[in-house]
């Protein structure tokens, strides 16, 4: 989610590179995050070959956001004992 959180949008290839992962890791967590309306899903053909287009929405950056806020919740909380 950081990486569609900082960009408009991201295509498959590159952000299985980006990530170091396989293509059904990645397409696992990617249909989970459009089932739960966190992501759009753009698909076309560029050359005759499928490419899809993938961008973080409204309800997923709040989602992200919230996250990060319980995330930095634990670290502040673990910094105090």
């Amino acid at each position: 989610m950081s990486a569609l959180a900082v960009n408009d949008s991201i295509d498959f290839t590159t952000l299985r590179d980006l990530l170091n992962v396989t293509d059904g890791n990645l397409a696992t967590h990617l249909k989970a995050l459009e089932k739960e309306d966190f992501i759009d899903v753009e698909k076309s053909f560029v050359d005759k070959k499928p490419h899809t287009r993938y961008a973080i929405t409204k309800s997923g950056r709040v989602a992200f956001e919230d996250h990060l806020k319980a995330l930095e919740t634990i670290i502040n909380s673990n910094k105090q004992t």
